[in-house]
């Protein structure tokens, strides 16, 4: 009986270690998703400099808005920071690419660098793996008659979750890994 019941938990581990080696990532795959994840943080610098831009038409706006809201995880919020206050506050990822677009100001320059990854990807017991992007903001704001009217360097973390999904491809269905970005947060602000 207990040999038995031995080869049965045997037999059973041997049976689930199949679908645990396909959600480990190979050095390739990572290599991969780290390129998809880098490249969607990109996508959403050059999205906030369109939306923070004055002179996009209304509608383009709105239309950027909705493509940067898909690359994030529901209830993602986005940090702000001013060098006017020590506080941080924080916001849905919608509303704060509505206040971004309405910004009192004539002119806004938004531009992200030195974006790298801080922390390695790290499986969590859900089968995800998160990972820490940093990147650096530049932000500047103009005003007609004034020129230059404030101007601040922030450094941020934006959180990375690696899932692994299917769908159905001609009648198969088939795995592979997505990227969504996850909160943002502000490390530190500094006078340009």
């Amino acid at each position: 009986m207990k040999k038995s019941i031995i080869l049965l938990g045997i037999i059973l581990l041997a049976s689930i270690m199949p679908t645990f080696a396909q959600d480990d990532i190979s050095p390739e795959r990572k290599q991969a998703i780290d390129s998809l994840a880098l490249e969607k943080v990109r996508d959403l610098s050059r999205y906030i400099s369109i939306i923070g831009n004055k002179e996009t038409p209304w509608s383009e706006a709105n239309r950027v808005i909705d493509r940067a809201t898909e690359l994030f995880m529901p209830g993602s919020k986005m940090a702000v920071s001013t060098l006017h206050s020590s506080t941080v506050q924080y916001h849905e990822v919608r509303e704060y690419f509505n206040r971004l677009m309405r910004l009192n100001y004539d002119r806004v320059e938004i531009e992200w660098y030195n974006i790298e990854y801080v922390s390695d990807l790290v499986r969590q017991p859900d089968g995800t793996y998160v990972g820490v992007i940093t990147i650096f903001q530049r932000f500047q704001a103009y005003d007609i008659e004034q020129g230059l009217v404030y101007q601040d360097v922030t450094k941020k973390d934006i959180t990375v979750y690696v899932k692994r999904k299917e769908t159905q491809i001609g009648g198969r269905l088939i795995g592979f890994w997505d990227v969504l970005l996850g909160d943002i947060r502000v490390k530190e602000t500094t006078k340009q």
